[in-house]
């Protein structure tokens, strides 16, 4: 088992490794996978030869593999988030935005760009570009924080309370931010609609900096609560008899995940589907292995939305869809599909 695991998360890891290297050479400016080696081996002062054209340099480092960076760590992100979450709830069905992530981030980002000029414009005076992302990333710790306040009884986390509430503070933000849109201007209703529809296209160095270590921590942290999870799946009472802290497990879980997932809505908006089609796809094609699903997902996260964001930018060119429209595309039949099939399965 262990080493049909590694297997499939070295062909996970190639198939990630080709896309990044096709999204940072097709572009409006070309590069050949030569010039893109030659580049890399420059900048890295590997090499002093200079086998390509100063634009095509200027191009692939400070625009494309920032944008391709960006892409991969929150592709990861979300994949890893949706794994976990699905393997707490133990329901295909759940991701993160269940418990209010998502929307809590969209809701406090809108209401920093509504209210920033009679409310938050000293706020936004002092931290510049981090106030809107700073107030995505509060407003994503904040909902979640009140939906696992509320999901605590007795001292323990009920998943289905915890799930109830999420659909609760779900439609609340949903509705404190349809108010705040109705009360903006035109030039704010732009920014809201790109960052509710998301797009990778104000990545730089420093985003991808930035959010590093808010991605870093879930992807490499979650996989360790993998067996755990495998554990859950036979239900609590059953966890707690192989030994597994339940309560403590959650409680990381939600964590982690709110981290990762507001970090990723605070530099990118909202982009859909990918915490939830991520990790059923791998439990459909290879196993229902948390300790494969948790890092499988990581990765094949990470590729489709490379993938997604290289389709995004080039498909109509030079206009550029929103990612978030894209992987709803993608992720509306995949989710229904999945529906359908759990129907079917509750009908046997």
């Amino acid at each position: 088992m262990i080493k049909k695991t590694a297997a499939i998360l070295v062909l996970l890891g190639i198939l990630l490794a080709g896309i990044v290297i096709l999204s940072s050479c097709i572009g409006a400016v070309s590069i050949s996978v030569s010039e893109l080696l030659s580049i890399l081996a420059h900048a890295t002062g590997i090499s002093d030869q200079v086998n390509f054209k100063p634009q095509q340099a200027a191009v692939l480092l400070n625009i494309r593999m920032p944008r391709v960076m960006l892409g991969v760590l929150i592709g990861a992100g979300l994949g890893t988030s949706g794994a976990a979450i699905q393997g707490l709830f133990r329901n295909p069905l759940a991701e993160p935005g269940l418990i209010g992530i998502s929307s809590g981030a969209i809701l406090f980002t809108v209401l920093m760009i509504v209210m920033e000029v009679s409310v938050f414009k000293m706020l936004t005076t002092a931290i510049g570009f981090y106030a809107l992302s700073g107030a995505s990333f509060v407003g994503a710790c904040l909902t979640t924080m009140i939906v696992y306040r509320i999901s605590i009884r007795n001292g323990k986390t009920e998943v289905t309370t915890l799930l109830l509430s999420g659909i609760a503070i779900n439609a609340l933000s949903g509705a404190l931010t349809g108010l705040l849109t109705y009360m903006a201007t035109d030039e704010q209703l732009r920014t809201i609609t790109f960052w509710s529809l998301g797009s990778l296209g104000g990545a730089s160095w420093e985003t991808v900096i930035g959010i590093l270590p808010f991605i870093l921590v879930p992807v490499i942290g979650l996989p360790f609560l993998a067996k755990s999870l495998n554990s859950l799946a036979l239900g609590d009472a059953q966890a707690l008899h192989m030994g597994v802290d339940v309560r403590k497990m959650k409680r990381i879980i939600i964590v982690l995940a709110t981290i990762a997932v507001g970090a990723s809505v605070a530099v990118a908006g909202l982009i859909g589907f990918i915490g939830l089609i991520i990790p059923h796809t791998m439990r459909m094609i290879f196993s229902s292995d948390n300790r494969l699903v948790i890092p499988g997902s990581a990765l094949l996260g990470a590729a489709l939305l490379t993938l997604s964001d290289l389709i995004a930018r080039t498909a109509f060119a030079p206009a550029e869809l929103p990612i978030g429209i894209l992987t709803a595309l993608i992720g509306t039949p995949v989710f229904l599909y999945i529906i359908i099939t759990e129907r079917n399965k509750n009908k046997l």
